[in-house]
């Protein structure tokens, strides 16, 4: 039960990286103990802080070059910076968080990523 989808795509859709068919996720960011189509066991992944690091280098990083854009060139009150930069971090980065973490499993599954323990040699 294997599929020709590309990993990065099984990953943003946040489907099995078996078999592209059964979910991911059983909530926002919680990834299920199995596919409950295929039977997969996720107990495989591990994206830790990954997912959390691109999305501040995709989302943060502009919006806050933004920020002090505003801040230089505009030179408004404190409050606009409440109203304005801090709702679209929140925007820009906690949509991204699911579909980045779905293509970090996708791709761990499909280079077969795994953590190195002590008794095994590095080739």
């Amino acid at each position: 039960m294997t599929t020709e989808m590309p990993s990065w795509k099984i990953g943003l859709l946040g489907r099995c990286p078996r078999c592209a068919e059964g979910h991911l996720f059983a909530g926002f960011l919680r990834l299920r103990k199995e596919c409950d189509v295929c039977g997969l066991d996720y107990g495989f992944a591990d994206p830790a802080d990954g997912p959390a690091f691109f999305v501040m280098m995709l989302g943060c990083i502009p919006v806050a070059i933004f920020g002090f854009w505003l801040e230089v060139v505009h030179h408004p009150p404190f409050w606009v910076h409440l109203v304005v930069t801090l709702p679209l971090i929140f925007l820009t980065c906690v949509p991204l968080l699911r579909p980045v973490k779905g293509w970090m499993v996708a791709h761990q599954y499909h280079s077969k990523a795994a953590e190195l323990r002590s008794d095994e040699r590095i080739p």
